[in-house]
């Protein structure tokens, strides 16, 4: 499949479709490496990612149920459930962080962007292999250097939720890129 069918092909696909089915170490460590190769000014590279596996996604899920039980005036039952099973449900959840340019050579905003560059690669690569995968970003990201250890200047962007999953994905609608476009010579 070439860059342009895969493209297309990229969905979000949510840890309640994932199966059972573990995920390479290899492909993983391939997954990271074509995110390292993301766009990156002034070559800061800010990404960081931490892989959470095994036992790591239990105690993740426990933190994020017990952190929004303690942080959200009126917890509903069903976000408890979710936080504490969606990372179990995943055969692996990268965790998506920034680690801020020390000397702020540039503005805080284009480091988020070449981390997302950084993500969108690494769900580019999930397409092409059959992964599923999905981008969250709760508000309780902000406690994560509570759950491991995070640098001076390292921001916690989110959870990139990755598995095998059975069922095909609907297809996405996209208005025309000529509604988007202005053309000036």
């Amino acid at each position: 499949m070439d860059i342009f069918e895969v493209i297309p092909k990229r969905r979000s696909v949510f840890p309640p479709q994932f199966n059972d089915r573990s995920i390479a170490k290899e492909d993983l460590e391939q997954i990271l490496e074509a995110a390292n190769w993301a766009p990156t000014h002034r070559k800061t590279e800010p990404w960081r990612f931490k892989v959470v596996q095994g036992d790591a996604k239990t105690r993740l899920g426990e933190f994020l149920s017990k952190k929004y039980q303690e942080t959200e005036p009126k917890p509903k039952q069903i976000k408890i459930k979710k936080l504490l099973e969606n990372p179990q449900r995943s055969a692996a959840v990268i965790v998506i962080c920034m680690q801020r340019d020390p000397k702020e050579s540039l503005p805080e905003w284009e480091e988020i962007a070449a981390t997302a560059m950084a993500v969108q690669n690494m769900w580019l690569c999930c397409t092409a292999l059959g992964i599923g995968s999905y981008w969250s970003s709760p508000g309780l990201i902000r406690y994560m250097n509570e759950f491991f250890q995070l640098d001076e200047g390292e921001k916690c962007l989110g959870f990139f939720y990755m598995g095998y999953y059975d069922e095909t994905p609907p297809p996405v609608e996209r208005r025309p890129v000529s509604d988007k476009v202005s053309w000036l010579n």
